[in-house]
């Protein structure tokens, strides 16, 4: 069994501000730390699962945070971006059996997390067919799109019902609890014993009906916090300018869409 691992840092246990996500910053090593205990906690749950491949995806702003030392021998790490269309699951392709998410957090203009956002932060929003999405949305398609499914995520509270409303059978872990601008937290000892339980038991189930719907066609819609962000995205092909501060975008493909994200966001 083969099983990829995309990790990202502002759904970790207890992370609550900006600072502490990017280095640099005094606090930033406690929580590179604590990305790269989770992570080694689903390595484990996965390697106790008879998983014979772990590849981990650092998926972090500069994708350089994952403490390599300190994840078990058997695991390959992804550092670094590549600059491909998958961006945050890099390394992926149709050969896994299994994907699981680590340290994910809820959408923009989500009340889940104080530090919501999608892709990023000069983004107002980015909307498919509608809805709001999510790193973990936009990600999750892509496995879909290479027809892997997804077994397990870990991230803020929030973010785990709404994975739980796209497909019930995804197993979650909440390390956290968003208030507004603040966090509520169980010790990271609880929850990083649970991700590593929780791994185990999502990857030794029948994932067939773990598969993330993949809708037939995408109206994509990307409001951006100016409008000369907008403006600028708007002469990408098949993009149009949708009041001063969005534009809109349709394809029946997602590798499209995918390469429209990569321009755009």
């Amino acid at each position: 069994m083969k099983v990829f691992i995309s990790a990202d840092i502002e759904g970790v246990n207890h992370i609550a501000h900006w600072d502490e996500t990017e280095n640099g910053h005094a606090r930033y090593e406690e929580f590179r730390r604590q990305m790269t205990e989770e992570v080694k906690r689903a390595c484990i749950g996965a390697h106790n699962a008879k998983a014979t491949e772990i590849v981990v995806k650092d998926a972090h702003d500069s994708a350089l945070n994952l403490i390599f030392q300190e994840l078990p021998e058997y695991v390959q790490l992804h550092r670094g971006w590549e600059g491909n269309l998958c961006s945050m699951m890099a390394g992926l392709d149709s050969s896994f059996d299994a994907v699981c998410f680590v340290g994910y957090h809820s959408p923009s203009r989500s009340d889940g997390n104080p530090l919501s956002h999608t892709m990023n932060t000069q983004i107002f929003h980015v909307k498919i067919n509608g809805i709001i999405a999510s790193e973990f949305d936009i990600n999750s398609m892509y496995a879909s799109y290479l027809h892997v499914p997804v077994a397990f995520l870990s991230g803020d509270l929030n973010l785990t019902k709404l994975v739980k409303g796209i497909n019930k059978n995804i197993e979650t872990v909440a390390t956290k609890e968003g208030v507004h601008g603040a966090v509520i937290s169980r010790h990271p000892q609880l929850t990083n014993r649970e991700i590593e339980e929780t791994v185990e038991f999502a990857l030794k189930k029948n994932l067939k009906n773990n598969i993330v719907p993949l809708p037939a066609s995408f109206d994509i819609e990307i409001q951006y916090r100016t409008h000369q962000a907008a403006y600028r995205a708007s002469f990408f092909p098949g993009c149009k300018l949708s009041g001063t501060d969005r534009i809109t975008f349709h394809s029946n493909n997602y590798y499209d869409v995918l390469t429209m994200f990569k321009f755009n966001l």
